[in-house]
């Protein structure tokens, strides 16, 4: 057999078996047969209305492979229904029940549409692990349907499977869950308050009196809600969306409302001289109670201290069920040099309006101060990460040649490297390691990193948009849309969220969707005309959804802004790692240009 007769993918996978089969075929071969034939009916009908198909139905078992979790799942709740209520009349000992295991995960497929791997272990692995009548899942089946079916999840903890390396963590499926809520529409956000305490930190007001002040006071609030993000057992607002409120007077109340958070932190920084004056009080933005209130007078070389103390403070107001562990990783090493420190802070304010701008000279002028910050202090953590940001965009625009690529890969990685040697425990470093990885086309690799800096910190919107891209280009788009919906809830009023839409319409893309992708891609590009990636994947989306005349207009609007990225996309240059959605995405811009028959689309829907 070629390799090009098998195929690896991502896929469902749903295993059932009959639970005592051989036990009711010793008390009535007919009756048991009878209901074997009713159930694999009932199998094939919801496997085939839920865009599933069946694989095989030897002896007493079933598997199917589904393009989707939602649809593997809702087939399972169906089937167990059916059979529950068909069975309803016989007595207890002669019913037939299943036990269904349902996995989301790569198999290989053969050209005749059989498939193996480890997918399929694991889905058959976890079918041993249901009840009779029950059904068992993999984490990441309950991470790719939360919120999107009719079923709680009781966790089973991790569990080591017959043949498979690493243990899984499986949960119990039960149908019904008064707290599943449906899915918010294209553009909305589900602004609920969260199971656990929940924060934002406004932006605090520079009381210094100085305009050159304003870049320190933002990252005296920055570092606030990178400490407290650190803590799992807290939901904290991303910094891009609390800095929407930078300098306007607004009502905690609308703050809890538009954020969807329980408690708001607001303050105010005065620094004259030598000496640094900090305020800060924490309100429950619910009922308007002031929780908490501080004023904190130091020396400006404290200020690192200040920042621990703000936070301890918080964490002792509102999470008391944060243990000493925990608390004792949102310590960090303070950076050596304040003057270091200071340059690497406007740096960053350089680096976010490269983000906004499709600016090459600003990219390049943020790269010079944060590498002048590390000649002050080559342990200057904020540096190091935003180097590899900044090299991860020059790699991710094409910019330049081969050669020069591999230069900016490899200072990118090892800053980020840098950064994880210096806080072992922070994300920015394992995300942008992933990010780089990935548009170096390491996939395994980049996933591990993505993963270990959103396991790291889950409030990192950069771990999460990491995790978000990474799963997109190794060719899991249902993931990459879950964990873009989580980035979405934890920054609601995010600027940067042109960036994740523009990967939503891309998966949506993936997934065949292209009508809910054209929303996404609309609103990516709505909030950032000038960035040419927005309209390279309104394009995908438009192509797929046969509206030629949208895909050839924004492909020209990308060219104009960047004619060089553009050329090289048509061309195939790519971070996706399946050969099909590189050759489904080349295909695609292709059509938009000209070069190839529109009718090739068809392939595409």
């Amino acid at each position: 057999m070629s390799g090009s007769d098998l195929k690896q993918r991502l896929a469902a996978i749903l295993a059932a078996d009959a639970a005592g089969f051989s036990r009711l075929m010793s008390l009535d071969e007919r009756a048991t047969v009878a209901a074997l034939d009713a159930a694999r009916v009932a199998f094939r009908k919801h496997i085939e209305s839920n865009q599933g198909r069946v694989i095989d139905m030897a002896g007493d078992s079933v598997l199917a492979v589904f393009e989707t979790a939602v649809g593997a799942v809702s087939a399972a709740l169906a089937v167990q229904g059916d059979l529950d209520t068909a069975s309803s009349s016989v007595p207890e000992g002669h019913r037939m029940r299943f036990r269904v295991g349902v996995h989301l995960g790569d198999v290989i497929e053969k050209a005749d549409g059989t498939v193996y791997g480890d997918g399929v272990n694991i889905a058959a692995r976890l079918e041993g692990l249901a009840e009779p009548g029950g059904i068992a899942v993999s984490d990441s089946v309950r991470n790719a349907v939360r919120g999107k079916v009719n079923a709680s999840f009781d966790d089973l903890g991790e569990q080591t499977m017959k043949n498979i390396a690493d243990p899984v963590r499986a949960f119990r499926l039960k149908p019904g869950s008064s707290n599943t809520k449906p899915v918010p529409a294209v553009g909305e956000i589900d602004l609920s308050l969260p199971n656990k305490p929940s924060i934002a930190v406004l932006p605090f007001a520079n009381m210094s009196g100085d305009p050159e002040q304003e870049y320190f006071t933002d990252g005296v609030t920055e570092e606030i809600i990178t400490e407290l993000s650190r803590f799992h057992s807290l939901f904290v607002i991303a910094r891009n969306s609390t800095f929407t409120y930078k300098g306007k007077a607004v009502d905690v109340r609308t703050v809890s409302k538009e954020l969807g958070v329980r408690y708001v932190l607001e303050g105010s920084i005065r620094k004259a001289s030598t000496r640094i004056r900090v305020t800060a009080q924490l309100i429950d933005a619910v009922t308007g109670n002031h929780i908490w209130a501080e004023k904190f007078d130091r020396v400006l070389e404290d200020i690192f201290a200040v920042q621990e103390e703000v936070t301890q403070s918080i964490v002792a107001a509102i999470a008391p069920q944060i243990d000493t562990a925990e608390q004792e990783k949102a310590r960090r090493r303070r950076p050596e040099n304040l003057t270091a420190h200071d340059i690497a802070l406007r740096a960053v304010a350089s680096g976010d309006e490269v983000y906004r701008k499709f600016d090459l000279p600003l990219l390049e002028r943020a790269l010079a101060q944060a590498r002048e910050a590390l000649a002050l202090d080559p342990r200057n953590a904020l540096a190091l990460n935003l180097i590899a940001g900044l090299q991860a965009q020059h790699l991710f625009l094409f910019t330049g040649d081969g050669k020069d690529a591999q230069t900016r890969l490899q200072e990118g990685l090892d800053a980020a490297a840098k950064a994880i040697e210096l806080d072992p425990s922070g994300s920015p470093g394992y995300a942008w390691t992933g990010m780089l990885l990935s548009l170096a086309g390491r996939g395994a690799e980049a996933l591990a990193n993505a993963r270990r800096g959103y396991e790291l910190n889950p409030n990192d919107v950069l771990a999460l948009r990491s995790l978000t891209y990474v799963e997109l280009m190794e060719g899991r788009p249902e993931l990459s849309l879950e964990h873009a919906q989580y980035a979405v809830r934890l920054s609601p009023r995010d600027p940067f969220h042109y960036r994740t839409n523009a990967m939503r319409a891309a998966a949506c893309f993936l997934l065949r969707d292209h009508a809910q992708g054209i929303e996404f891609a609309l609103l990516s590009v709505g909030a950032a005309p000038n960035w040419p990636v927005a309209h390279m994947n309104h394009v995908l989306v438009a192509v797929g959804a046969g509206d030629m005349a949208s895909a050839k207009a924004a492909l020209e609007t990308a060219r104009r802004l960047a004619p060089e990225y553009v050329q090289r996309r048509i061309g195939g240059e790519s971070a996706y790692s399946r050969p099909e959605d590189r050759q489904r995405v080349t295909t695609a811009f292709r059509i938009a240009a000209g070069l190839e028959d529109p009718s090739a689309a068809d392939a595409l829907r």
